[in-house]
């Protein structure tokens, strides 16, 4: 096969030339290191970014703490 500049696209690729695939070869990394949540819409659109969710969540956590540090 000739070879082609890496900036090039080929107009026509076969799957031969992306080798052998591992199935779940970054699983446990993605595991460990990942935590993704889909939002509802609606609840999304309160939320411009993800700090405006976490600094959400983080308020929450903490009346929910008082709660209980009242109630235990």
């Amino acid at each position: 096969m000739k070879k082609v500049n890496s900036d090039e696209l080929r107009p026509e690729y076969n799957r031969d030339d992306f080798g052998h695939g591992i199935r779940g070869k970054y699983y446990d990394d993605y595991k460990s290191g990942t935590n993704l949540v889909l939002l509802s819409p609606d609840v999304a659109s309160i939320f411009p970014d993800e700090k405006a969710v976490n600094d959400a969540l983080r308020s929450l956590i903490k009346i929910a703490q008082k709660s209980v540090d009242r109630t235990g």
